[in-house]
């Protein structure tokens, strides 16, 4: 006689099933505990088990399916076998024996062997007590669904004597299993502190550098341009030059040098927005910006398109001495046309940086670092350095930055531009 598999009750607050996955097709020969199903639960996706021994005559469900508790999803038996009967029985009545064993009181369940039928079912465990069957490679077999249960009740399997194939645990196996005493969760610790935090008065120059980066952001629409630019030449270079001149030449006075001469080229970026007209600088003042621990100074290095590189050299070096210091004048501080933020000695590869009033445009300057590129078809490792422009739209379009940013990057990957 064929059987039937329904979808019962897989976890205490269930009420239906999303069939997630169908494991077999008509034909197939299952045997006790094998998965027929997936079923998406209200909790996880466990697999329905057959609860017998047989071949796959019927699937009543595809994937995909919700379903209420007591569906038919197969019917197993023998090849051949009419089973109408249970296409027409809608299961009323049979609802216990479908729920998972933690739904069925023990006096009350039903193991397939007590019906009468053709198909193979297996006896379930006639005594209560666990007993401990172990493989000889030392591991416990049990269904998926079997290990779900004994996880949710906190059943020890290696104490369950399983009734399937080669001693495997089924889930009926565990209805009259008690739950494996579990040592209490240890307690956590419970840390306790004082809150507690510290006002600073802000300082004037900390207002100023307040009120002035809000109104530029503000106010001014900035975009953005990034470049990557190959160093490889200029640190050679550098190493030259620090071995001829008395000054030391950073990078950064590279890229002060190469920037000034940039400008000479795209005078449009080397402008401030005023409203009613747009200035264009014939001069050319570069701005540095240089940390303190108040904030952030930007003295000005003036006409630095006309100066050499070791004279910039030796004028960043004062400056940044003086504003350490705070020897720094308002007038050192005026006139800038365009500004330099320079993060990459403390290890920042790329920023953006807010616009510093009147200027139309400053340069975010990133780390050197040495980073795999292709070159001539092969890969080599490259002293790379990324140049982010902050530019006020109302002032320079996107193409007249991007022109820019591409004479710089010349200039600097070719640094031997900076000296003709």
């Amino acid at each position: 006689m064929a059987e039937a598999i329904r979808l019962g009750r897989m976890t205490d607050t269930m009420e239906e099933g999303f069939v997630a996955e169908i494991n077999v097709k008509v034909g197939d020969t299952v045997k006790v505990g094998d998965a027929v199903a997936d079923i998406e639960t209200d909790k996880a996706t466990l697999p329905l088990e057959s609860y017998y021994n047989g071949t796959i005559l019927h699937i009543a469900v595809k994937k995909g399916d919700t379903l209420p508790l007591n569906s038919l999803v197969a019917v197993v038996g023998k090849p051949g076998e009419n089973f109408s009967a249970l296409l027409s029985d809608t299961g009323a009545g049979k609802q216990e024996e479908s729920k998972a064993p933690a739904e069925q009181p023990a006096s009350e369940s039903k193991a397939p062997a007590q019906q009468a039928s053709t198909s193979t079912p297996v006896q379930q465990p006639a005594a209560t007590t666990a007993q401990v069957v172990m493989p000889e490679d030392g591991r416990v077999k049990a269904s998926p669904l079997a290990k779900a249960i004994a996880r949710e009740k906190g059943i020890d399997l290696s104490k369950v004597n399983g009734s399937g194939e080669e001693g495997r645990i089924v889930k009926k196996d565990l209805e009259n299993v008690s739950a494996t005493p579990v040592a209490a969760a240890p307690v956590a610790k419970v840390y306790t502190s004082e809150e507690s935090y510290t006002d600073t008065k802000v300082s004037q120059m900390r207002k100023s550098i307040a009120k002035r980066l809000s109104q530029s952001k503000n106010d001014n629409p900035h975009f953005y341009l990034t470049v990557d630019v190959n160093m490889d030449k200029a640190v050679a270079l550098r190493t030259e030059l620090n071995n001829l001149l008395p000054a030391k030449v950073s990078f950064n006075d590279f890229v002060i040098k190469a920037v000034a001469l940039s400008l000479r080229q795209h005078p449009a970026v080397n402008s401030s927005w005023m409203g009613d007209t747009i200035r264009r600088y014939s001069h050319i003042h570069v701005g540095m910006a240089v940390a303190v621990d108040e904030g952030l100074l930007v003295p000005v290095i003036k006409f630095a398109d006309n100066k050499s590189i070791s004279d910039i050299a030796a004028e960043a070096k004062g400056w940044g001495e003086k504003a350490k210091n705070k020897k720094l004048l308002p007038a050192d501080m005026e006139g800038s046309t365009f500004t330099i933020s320079n993060l990459g000695m403390f290890g920042i590869e790329e920023f953006t940086a807010i616009i510093n009033e009147p200027n139309a445009c400053i340069l975010a300057v990133g780390a050197i670092r040495q980073t795999p590129i292709v070159v001539n078809g092969e890969i080599k490792v490259g002293n790379m350095m990324k140049l982010t422009l902050s530019s006020d739209h109302r002032a320079v379009d996107g193409a007249v930055g991007a022109k820019f940013m591409q004479t710089l990057k010349q200039m600097l990957e070719e640094p031997m531009r900076i000296f003709i």
